[in-house]
């Protein structure tokens, strides 16, 4: 089995997970920026949610299928369309032989994952697939996807072959109605305020400089990328001068450099950082972030550690619940 590409879009790569572990030997972490809807694609696929899916980014690819194939569409709607007829994001979908998908710009988010079930058959570098675009590793030949690309499928689990007997004794063959309620992703509004817990050197900015944070708007950059999102808009003060020792780098963590804009450290962040850094973005609210676009306003809200904590419960509850309910209605 395999996907032949037949135009690679803005920008198609490979992730997973990340490749976890290594930042103590300068090894970027990269994997999704948007983890929720890449493991919730391998869900309804019938994949371990650690599988790798292919991230879209802006505007889309279009695509090939050598046979029949089922496959799962999350996070930004693109426009998806199959032999010109539309697909449904957030559920199993049966593609035939011979069939080819193509997207077309974002109509809402900026990223959506396509999740292959058996996954994408690539070598694993450092125990991930996950491609890591400067070093030239990992996902597809350690670079997005071009035209003439041929992906080669994985094996299905037995549960994506229950999918897909379902789906064909449902008269499903091409689209499923499945789970529609319960594995779409609300998206939150995107006037919502990103929510963030004080960073390391928090007391070291100004009072003006720290209200500022959490009561103005910021713009997200055309210079953002995978790396991370720079913002402009009020400029963020130390009380005095700050040297520092470079420190570990955090998904999520806001840094500030001499300039006074601050930018948010991102999926293919640097291993350390020695910028001051004002704010935490929580975890439960990472996967929204992926989904900004360059031109977008973002507010901030603070929270506790505590009511952090508590986010990411109710986040990963939520991400079990849906699992559950899969294999509920193949039982």
């Amino acid at each position: 089995m395999s996907i032949v590409v037949l135009r690679g879009g803005m920008l198609s790569v490979l992730q997973d997970r990340g490749r976890k572990g290594y930042q103590k030997v300068g090894m970027l972490v990269n994997g999704a920026m948007d983890e929720e809807a890449l493991r919730l694609g391998n869900i309804l696929t019938g994949n371990e949610q650690q599988e790798a899916g292919l991230e879209i980014t802006m505007l889309g690819p279009v695509l090939k299928f050598s046979q029949e194939t089922l496959i799962a569409l999350t996070g930004a709607d693109m426009d998806p369309r199959i032999d010109g007829r539309a697909v449904p994001m957030w559920r199993p979908v049966l593609v035939r032989a011979g069939a080819v998908l193509r997207f077309g710009h974002s109509l809402s988010g900026c990223r959506s994952y396509l999740c292959v079930s058996g996954g994408y058959d690539v070598p694993s570098v450092m125990g991930s697939k996950s491609t890591y675009l400067q070093a030239h590793i990992g996902g597809y030949q350690g670079r997005a996807l071009v035209q003439g690309d041929v992906l080669s499928l994985g094996r299905m689990s037995d549960q994506g072959r229950r999918i897909v007997k379902t789906l064909h004794d449902t008269g499903g063959i091409q689209t499923s109605d499945w789970y529609v309620e319960a594995a779409h992703r609300l998206y939150d509004e995107v006037a919502a305020p990103v929510r963030l817990t004080a960073g390391l050197q928090y007391s070291y900015f100004t009072e003006d400089s720290l209200q500022r944070l959490v009561s103005e708007p910021f713009r997200i950059t055309v210079h953002s990328d995978r790396m991370g999102y720079r913002l402009e808009g009020c400029q963020l003060r130390l009380k005095k001068p700050l040297e520092m020792i470079s420190e570990a780098a955090v998904q999520g963590t806001i840094q500030v450099p001499a300039d006074g804009n601050p930018i948010i450290l991102m999926a293919d962040r640097q291993s350390t950082a020695g910028y001051p850094k004002i704010g935490q973005v929580i975890m439960a609210d990472m996967s929204r972030l992926a989904q900004y676009r360059p031109g977008d306003w973002v507010r901030f809200a603070a929270v506790t550690i505590a009511q952090a904590e508590a986010l990411f419960l109710e986040r990963e509850q939520y991400i079990r619940n849906i699992a559950v309910s899969v294999q509920y209605r193949l039982a």
